[in-house]
C-alpha cells in the first residue's frame, strides 16, 4: 500500500490553489485541518473571529470531502486533541505512516518557526512550500527593499501594476496617473449611507461552532451573535459581487468618510474572506478592474480599491517578513502608557473610540479610517505601548493576522519602526476627526476647544505628543514645520497644552489583566 503525502491545512489558507495541494490527486494525499487551542488563544480572539474561521474550516473540510480527498480533520473538542499544530501533525504522522509532510508556508513568524523544527523531528521529509497566492514573494519584496532607507509602498505599488497589468495601457497606468487618492478623501455628507453588505445567517455547521465558542471562549472580547461572515468561498463570492454592483461606484470617494452608526458604508467588508483564503487577490481585482472597463465603476474608486490590495496588503506582508523578528518589539519613540480600558469597553465621552469599539465589538470589524486615524491615532499621540496595542487589534478584528496587523499598527499606527514604513507619524488633532466624520457635533467634548476640561481631547494630546517625541521628529520634512508653530505660541499657551494633555492622562484606567492574552 502507497504511503500517502500528509498535508496540514491552516486557518488561514482555505484555497483551491494553496501550493501544498497542487498536482496532488484525492488519492495521494491525506488532507490534515486542525482546530487549535493555542491558536485560538495566544492573544483573546474576538468570539466572532474564533466562529469565522473554524466554521470556515469546517465547511472548507465539506467541500473537499466532496471532491474525494481525504480529510483528517480534528476538532477542538476532540478529547485527544493536543492543542497545537506540532502535536496534531504529531499524532497524524502516527495515524497515517505518512511518505512525506508537505505544507504552505505559514503567514505567521511563530508558526513558520515552529514548521522548520518538523524536518528533525518527524521520520519523513517535510517540505514547505512558498505561498504563491500572493503576487509578490519574499525574495520580490527583498529586492524591493534592499539599498533603500524608508521602503515607500508607492514605489512597490507601480512594480505590482507593471507585474499584474492591472489598469495599464502598455507601460503606462490608465488616465496617466499611477495613484487617485487625492480624490478619494471627501468627507461624508449629511445624511451618507450606503447599501448594507450581504450578511449570512448560521447554518448547522456554523450554530455547532457558535455553541463551542460560547462554552469555551465565554471570557474572550466581543458579542457573539448575530453572526454574518461569509464561511464559505460561495458566499464569500456572493458578498464580492454585492459589492461590485451596489458599493464599488462610490467606494473611492468615502473610503475615508466616519458617519456615527454606519458601520460598512462603501467598504467592500472582503478583508476577512481574502485572508482566510475563501477569496483571491486578482479575481477581486480583475473583477474590479472590468467593472471600470465595462463603465460600471469610476477609475479613482476601482484605482483604489486595486491599491489596497496589490499595493498595501502585498507591502505590508513583504515588510514584516523583511522586518521580522524585530518589528514585533520595535518601540522607537519609547511609549509605555498601558492601554486604557474604554478600548475593550467603550465607555468613554470620545463619542469617535466609543463607536469604533462599539462596531469593533459588535462585529469584529472598523474600516480603516476608524482604525488608523481614531483608534491608532490616539494610542499614538498618548503614548500606548506597541505591544499591547499590536495584541489588542490582533485579537479583536476578525480579518487581522500578524502578518498584516503588525505592520499596520507598528508602522503605520504608531511610527514605532522610526518610519521606515511610514513617512511621517499619523498623528492628528481633534480637526481631522471632525473634518472626516459627523462624531463631534454631539460629543461630550467640544472639538473647537483647544484646552481645558470641556476640550477635545485629541486636541491637546497632538501638542503634547509633538513636544514630547521633538528630538526625534523635528528633523522629519513632512512634520518639522509644526514645531515653528509651537516656538511662536506664548508660554503660557503651551503649558495650558501640556497640562490639559497631562490631566487627561492622569484620568486614564488601565486595561483590566483580564483581557491580556
Amino acid at each position: 500500500m502507497t504511503r500517502p503525502i500528509l498535508v496540514p491545512v491552516l486557518g488561514d489558507q482555505l484555497s483551491r490553489n494553496l501550493s501544498s495541494l497542487e498536482g496532488l490527486t484525492p488519492g495521494e494525499a491525506v488532507i490534515l485541518m486542525m482546530e487549535a487551542w493555542d491558536e485560538a488563544t495566544y492573544v483573546k480572539h474576538h468570539k466572532q473571529k474564533i466562529v469565522l474561521i473554524f466554521s470556515a474550516m469546517r465547511h472548507f473540510a465539506e467541500d473537499l470531502r466532496a471532491e474525494g480527498w481525504q480529510v483528517d480533520y480534528v476538532t477542538l473538542d476532540d478529547p485527544a486533541n493536543t492543542g497545537s499544530f506540532t502535536g496534531e501533525v504529531a499524532r497524524a504522522v502516527e495515524r497515517h505512516a505518512p511518505s512525506e509532510i508537505r505544507v504552505t508556508e505559514s503567514g505567521e513568524w511563530r508558526v513558520q518557526a515552529a514548521m522548520t523544527e518538523w524536518e528533525g523531528r518527524f521520520p519523513c521529509p517535510v517540505s514547505i512550500l512558498p505561498d504563491t497566492r500572493f503576487i509578490a514573494s519574499h525574495a520580490d519584496f527583498r529586492a524591493f527593499a534592499q539599498g533603500r532607507k524608508h521602503l515607500t509602498m508607492e514605489y512597490f505599488y507601480r512594480e505590482m501594476r507593471r507585474k499584474t497589468g492591472l489598469l495599464m495601457d502598455g507601460d503606462k497606468p490608465v488616465g496617466g496617473i499611477w495613484n487617485l487618492d487625492a480624490e478619494n478623501r471627501q468627507p461624508p455628507k449629511q445624511g451618507l449611507s450606503a447599501p448594507p453588505a450581504p450578511k449570512f445567517p448560521p447554518d448547522a455547521i456554523t450554530q455547532e461552532v457558535i455553541a463551542l465558542v460560547a462554552a469555551r471562549f465565554a471570557s474572550h472580547f466581543g458579542d457573539l451573535e448575530p453572526f454574518g461572515w461569509p464561511v464559505t468561498r460561495a458566499q464569500a463570492l456572493e458578498a464580492a459581487e454585492a459589492f461590485f454592483a451596489r458599493r464599488l461606484d462610490l467606494f473611492g470617494p468615502y473610503q475615508d468618510a466616519m458617519v456615527h452608526g454606519e458601520d460598512d458604508l462603501y467598504h467592500s467588508m472582503l478583508s476577512t474572506s481574502l485572508n482566510c483564503g475563501l477569496l483571491d487577490p486578482l479575481e477581486l481585482c480583475r473583477a474590479a478592474e472590468a467593472a471600470y472597463r465595462s463603465g460600471r465603476a469610476p477609475l479613482n474608486s476601482v484605482e483604489g480599491f486595486i491599491r489596497q490590495i496589490i499595493g498595501w496588503r502585498e507591502y505590508v506582508r513583504g515588510f514584516y517578513w523583511y522586518t521580522m523578528p524585530g518589528l514585533a518589539e520595535a518601540n522607537e519613540l519609547g511609549a509605555h502608557r498601558p492601554l486604557p480600558e474604554f478600548f475593550w469597553t467603550g465607555a468613554t465621552d470620545m463619542r469617535c473610540i466609543a463607536d469604533c469599539v462599539r462596531t469593533t465589538r459588535e462585529d469584529a470589524h472598523a474600516h480603516h479610517i476608524q482604525r488608523l486615524m481614531v483608534l491608532g491615532n490616539f494610542c499614538l499621540i498618548a503614548g500606548v505601548d506597541p505591544r499591547q496595542v499590536a495584541d489588542w487589534y490582533l485579537a479583536v478584528y476578525a480579518d487581522a493576522y500578524e502578518w498584516v496587523e503588525l505592520p499596520n499598527v507598528a508602522g503605520m499606527i504608531l511610527y514605532a519602526d522610526g518610519g521606515r514604513l511610514a513617512t511621517k507619524p499619523y498623528a492628528a488633532s481633534g480637526n481631522y476627526i471632525n473634518k472626516m466624520s459627523n462624531y463631534c457635533g454631539k460629543c461630550r467634548y467640544k472639538v473647537s476647544q483647544k484646552t481645558g476640561a470641556d476640550a477635545c481631547p485629541f486636541n491637546p494630546l497632538y501638542w503634547d505628543f509633538m513636544v514630547r517625541n521633538r528630538k526625534a521628529l523635528e528633523s522629519n520634512h513632512r512634520i518639522g514645520r509644526i514645531y515653528a508653530t509651537w516656538d511662536k505660541m506664548t508660554e503660557d499657551k503651551q503649558g495650558e497644552y501640556r497640562e490639559s494633555a497631562q490631566a487627561f492622562l492622569d484620568s486614564l484606567v488601565p486595561a483590566s489583566p483580564r483581557w491580556a492574552r
